[in-house]
């Protein structure tokens, strides 16, 4: 027999998890609507992990409150899954210890590749990051 092991990582606080019981589908315009104005400022993140581009993290930008980052969540190092650091401003992998700066570059390894990102806006209160 042959055991397969991942390297992932439950340890995401959940009461700030957005609830999401699947992948809400993109508009036309490729924009999928993954929380609201409220749900980040309450929890200073909205996570979403069935978004259609792979594990999402949307914040407020470090340097800018008033523009928002999203990126995807799977670490560059070893697929992990990082988490948002909002007292240290940065995103951190709970497995191997990589962290990344705000926009998602790397701030200290072994991860060398930055986050990917997607194209993130606000209609009204709600938040909508591009897939594609």
């Amino acid at each position: 027999p042959v055991a397969l092991a991942a390297c992932t990582s439950d340890k995401t606080d959940t009461t700030a998890v957005k609830p999401s019981d699947s992948a809400a589908p993109a508009r036309s315009d490729g924009f999928t609507v993954v929380g609201t104005v409220k749900d980040l400022d309450t929890a200073g993140f909205i996570q979403d992990k069935n978004f259609a581009a792979g594990p999402l993290l949307v914040i407020h930008d470090a340097t800018d409150k008033s523009k928002l980052v999203a990126v995807n969540s799977t670490c560059t190092h070893k697929g992990c899954t990082v988490e948002w650091k909002k007292d240290a401003k940065d995103f951190a992998c709970p497995c191997h210890g990589s962290q990344f700066k705000a926009n998602g570059s790397v701030a200290k390894g072994p991860a060398s590749k930055p986050l990917a990102t997607f194209i993130v806006k606000t209609e009204g209160d709600s938040v909508l990051v591009k897939s594609a």
